[in-house]
Formats: C-alpha cells, sequence, structure tokens
C-alpha cells in the first residue's frame, strides 16, 4: 500500500457514483484532492464533507479552451484519475447521432482534453500517475452498445498507447475495466446486470488496484473473465454467445 498523504490527485467525475465513491476513498486514505464536474455546488458539497483537503475545480471538459484555463490549479498535482462518463443504452435500430456524439464527447475526447494539461505538466517532472476508467464492454462489441462501447474501447487503447510511450519515464499509467456499478447511468439499462456492484465495492476494487503496479485490471470476477477470454474467441462463436 503506497503512501497516500502526501499525495495530491485530480479525480474527473467526482460528483456522484464511482468517482464520488473513490474520491472518499483516497480522502480517507490521506490524499488531497481536486474534484472536478460541471455542478459546482455538489462538488462543493462533497468537498466539505471529505476528511483530507479537497479543492473544487468545476468544468465542461468537452470544452478545450474551459479546461486548458485551469492548468495553473493543477501545477502541482501527482496524479490524475478519470472517471466522467455519458452513457445511453442504443442499439441499432434507435440511432441518435445527438446521443452518441455527447457519449464520444464525454468519455473520449473529455479525456483528450484533460489529458492535453495533465500530460504536458508530469513530462515536465517525469513524475505523475495516470489512471483511466474502461470497461469491460470495451473489449469487444455489445448488443445496444453502440457510442459508449467504442468509446471505452478507444480509451483501453489510448491507455495502452500511452503505457507504451511513458515505458522509459516515471509517469504510470493504468487502465481500469469495472463492470455493471449501481448508478444513474446503469439505472438506464432494462436487461439483468450480472454481477452488479455498489460504487463502494467498486471503488474499493479501483482504489486497491491504484495501489498495485500493474497496467490494466478487470472486475469483477468471474464476470471479467468472460470478457478477457472473448478477445480469443472466433467471430463466429463470440457472436454467438453474446
Amino acid at each position: 500500500m503506497k503512501d497516500w498523504s502526501k499525495k495530491r490527485y485530480w479525480i474527473v467525475g467526482a460528483s456522484e457514483g464511482l468517482g464520488l465513491a473513490l474520491a472518499e476513498k483516497m480522502s480517507e486514505a490521506g490524499a488531497s484532492l481536486i474534484l472536478t464536474a460541471r455542478n459546482e455546488p455538489r462538488l462543493r458539497e462533497i468537498a466539505s464533507t471529505l476528511p483530507n483537503e479537497a479543492e473544487v475545480l468545476p468544468l465542461d471538459i468537452t470544452d478545450l479552451n474551459a479546461v486548458r484555463k485551469s492548468a495553473k490549479t493543477l501545477k502541482n498535482v501527482d496524479g490524475f484519475v478519470f472517471l466522467a462518463g455519458a452513457y445511453w443504452p442504443m442499439p441499432a435500430q434507435h440511432w441518435d447521432i445527438e446521443k452518441l456524439a455527447s457519449m464520444i464527447d464525454v468519455n473520449l475526447i473529455g479525456a483528450l482534453h484533460t489529458l492535453d494539461v495533465i500530460l504536458p505538466i508530469f513530462m515536465e517532472k517525469n513524475s505523475g500517475h495516470l489512471v483511466f476508467t474502461g470497461s469491460l464492454a470495451g473489449y469487444r462489441g455489445l448488443p445496444g452498445a453502440l457510442g459508449y462501447g467504442s468509446s471505452k474501447a478507444a480509451i483501453a487503447n489510448l491507455s495502452e498507447t500511452l503505457r507504451y510511450d511513458l515505458k522509459d519515464t516515471a509517469i504510470k499509467v493504468q487502465l481500469i475495466n469495472p463492470g455493471f456499478i449501481k448508478t444513474r447511468l446503469t439505472d438506464k439499462n432494462k436487461f439483468k446486470m450480472p454481477q452488479i456492484m455498489s460504487p463502494e465495492a467498486a471503488a474499493g476494487k479501483m482504489f486497491s488496484n491504484m495501489n498495485k503496479n500493474n497496467f490494466s485490471s478487470s472486475f469483477p470476477a468471474p464476470f471479467s473473465w468472460l470478457f478477457r477470454v472473448s478477445q480469443l474467441l472466433p467471430d463466429s462463436i463470440y457472436f454467438k454467445l453474446f
């Protein structure tokens, strides 16, 4: 377990769900935090209840200029956790370009915008911790997962590329792929969600992995094993199974 007492982390997507639960977990461990989401009153309410120091940095991460204006606040940050997410269940028969674009804008472009600010800071001091929240939905295409699945697959690819490119630096890159978590986003699903987790339980798993040196982790087991094995299946078998 690393010493979090002198660490300062920027959590993007901290106002509810997994982001909020992880902020609570990290604050309890001694980390000081910068909390980002669009809802400033909600962020201030959360910051006032955390056991350790927490600043609020309200942002629309789809606005690159707004994100860039935050650079001075982030100068002394040790780590970055990207948890922002937009989601609507969507099969091809219910194509909705506005919702699709919103999922890509938040889940992928938002990650690129925030990286545009934090990566140069980490590169300049040759240290830092980049944590990206992927999804089991990013392993392969799934029914009704237009937009969300592709954005999470892109996050996985982005994380892997950063891991390769930064391997000779002191910047640590991690990709964490949770399964179903009980949030306002998954409340939109009308189907059964195997091994659905509370935000608190998922945050515990995520924080545990952030204390390790492995690049990627997926949970919960054994549900996550199915998705990992799916990458090895021939297409004909995969499409029949899923």
